[in-house]
């Protein structure tokens, strides 16, 4: 939405290093893994890796087992939440941002209508909750066990509407770092043996997006979130946010309080997985895309690990591991300087001082990336 007022103008460039302080990119957090996970508000996990990579590149101290253990101790999830896609968030945001996107499950559940003609889906919700309660099942036999009440009903879409009606969360082995298992699904009720929570408002959510994210438009909320219709939240908001203004005209709201650092502000090199929710949270990516790298972190269905450099999305990264050598490659958009190399080095040597096998010598290298 453009702006019709004189609110203040932030440049790209500041928009990316106010959001890069909030997504704790700038320089290591001293915080805990539990904390970030919240402050974050989730973390991408498509992939069982991701979420520790995305840990790693913001923590100070962090060690993959931190991670995984507070996924044994049922302190965080693996869940259907934000866009549809699989997040790991706190067992608090499992209970409250779950409810709150069940608007987006809801209309993700449409799309496969033809597919469940004559079916009764709160049967369905009754049905799963009760086989999936009584112990964690795969998605095939949930599928299977629906289908014994439905057969002639499309099987994928018994499977969307059981993940759409219910909280299905991924139980552990399932995520754990270096002892993932196939996925088993239970609710979150039973998982994290507590009552499922009212449908919150969006209100906090967006102070809480604007302190991970902000500053930010409505529009861009709506992409991080999936959710639509959200400009009445902000606009009851309003009077305890700022106003800013992009190159553009689109009207941003802020946090009166949060870091909108001088957009001189170095910014390190930072090694990011595969969708992380750095690059996919926003309508208008260019803070930290630009239009001649905006498509190249795909290949078919294939999403690539990427690396920032000076704040914006600068190439590409892959890490391999054997029994007698990690080899970490980087693949440059671009020819980064003698010093950018130099940086980009240290970066992933240290990465791999906290991500990889114990033990095992490691390598950084320099390659190509196909135009």
């Amino acid at each position: 939405m453009a702006s019709t007022s004189t609110n203040p103008v932030l440049s790209t460039r500041a928009l990316g290093r106010a959001t890069l302080a909030r997504q704790l990119l700038l320089e290591p957090a001293a915080m805990s893994a539990k904390d970030a996970v919240s402050h974050l508000i989730g973390l991408q996990a498509q992939n069982t890796k991701p979420p520790y990579y995305a840990l790693a590149a913001r923590l100070a101290d962090f060690r993959p087992e931190h991670l995984s253990d507070l996924m044994e101790s049922r302190e965080v999830a693996r869940i259907v939440t934000l866009r549809s896609t699989i997040h790991t968030h706190t067992a608090d945001d499992v209970r409250t941002v779950r409810p709150l996107v069940q608007a987006a499950r809801d209309r993700e559940l449409t799309i496969f209508r033809a597919g469940l003609e004559g079916v009764d889906l709160d049967r369905i919700a009754a049905l799963s909750r009760t086989l999936v309660e009584e112990e964690p099942r795969t998605p095939k036999e949930i599928r299977e066990a629906l289908l014994v009440h439905w057969p002639d009903a499309d099987p994928q879409s018994l499977s969307v509407a059981a993940r759409c009606l219910l909280p299905l969360v991924q139980v552990t082995p399932r995520g754990l770092w270096r002892r993932s298992g196939a996925v088993r699904l239970t609710t979150a009720e039973a998982w994290l043996r507590a009552p499922a929570e009212p449908t919150p408002t969006p209100d906090a959510t967006v102070l809480r997006y604007l302190a991970a994210f902000g500053p930010a438009s409505v529009k861009d909320m709506q992409t991080w979130s999936g959710l639509t219709r959200l400009r009445e939240a902000f606009e009851r908001l309003r009077p305890r946010l700022l106003a800013f203004q992009d190159e553009h005209g689109v009207e941003l709201f802020d946090l009166p309080d949060a870091p909108r650092p001088d957009p001189d502000t170095p910014a390190p090199p930072r090694f990011l997985p595969e969708f992380d929710n750095l690059l996919l949270s926003h309508a208008d990516r260019t803070r930290f895309v630009s239009a001649e790298t905006k498509n190249r972190t795909w290949k078919g269905n294939q999403a690539f690990s990427v690396f920032l450099l000076d704040g914006l999305l600068a190439g590409l990264w892959r890490q391999e591991e054997t029994k007698e050598r990690t080899t970490l490659t980087i693949q440059p958009f671009g020819r980064p300087t003698k010093a950018q190399r130099a940086e980009l080095t240290a970066e992933a040597e240290r990465l791999l001082r906290v991500m990889g096998p114990e033990g095992v010598p490691h390598d950084v290298v320099f390659g190509v990336v196909d135009a």
